[in-house]
């Protein structure tokens, strides 16, 4: 198993480029944004957190369906920049923390696992899990995406990830969404369909 890269290596990424993965000019991130929210299956949340917020591409998307929404990145260029593209939202907080270690300390409806879990190593993937499951409030939504191609340096791929999530969550699949690309699952403890819960079903 390979060591996951070190903070410097997404400092030096953010350095050299503002969008290192490409999140404004890339269809497929375009899309899988889309996706994302898509599969969300609440209209609104009160509160939720993206770790891993990189260049807050994806934390301005979601920052439209929750009252409040937090984001934390552990390199400060990507803080920064995460800070530039969300200063429009007043509902938004911004911080640099790694995670699981400085995990926020309140409960979340909402929490976004998006392209991080495989930067982590196993520990720290399983503790990830565990705080996420413990800030969780009752009926809220985990959803992770992540890519499926191998990634040089990290410990797991995609599936893995998922994988591990999906057993120390402990909750209930209600979408998972698997192309050559991706890989994107939500979990809750309510177990209604959208349908269910707007009471359109017999």
């Amino acid at each position: 198993m390979n060591a996951p890269p070190a903070k410097d290596y997404f400092e030096t990424l953010f350095d050299a480029s503002e969008d290192p993965w490409r999140f404004r000019s890339s269809w497929y991130e375009a899309r899988k944004r889309a996706l994302t929210l898509a599969c969300l299956p609440r209209l609104r949340y009160r509160c939720g957190f993206e770790p891993g917020c990189a260049n807050g591409e994806l934390s301005a998307a979601l920052a439209q369906r929750c009252d409040r929404l937090v984001v934390s990145d552990v390199a400060q260029a990507a803080v920064g920049l995460a800070r530039r593209r969300l200063s429009g939202f007043a509902h938004v907080e911004v911080h640099q923390a790694p995670v699981p270690d400085q995990w926020p300390a309140e409960t979340f409806d909402l929490l976004v696992i998006s392209e991080l879990g495989y930067y982590l190593d196993t520990e720290a993937l399983d503790a990830m899990a565990a705080k996420a499951r413990a800030s969780l409030s009752a009926g809220g939504t985990v959803l992770a995406c992540h890519w499926r191609w191998p990634i040089a340096g990290c410990p797991f791929d995609g599936d893995e990830v998922h994988r591990r999530l999906d057993e120390r969550l402990g909750l209930r699949r209600l979408t998972r969404l698997s192309e050559p690309d991706l890989l994107l699952d939500v979990w809750s403890d309510d177990g209604r369909s959208v349908g269910e819960q707007e009471g359109l079903t017999p």
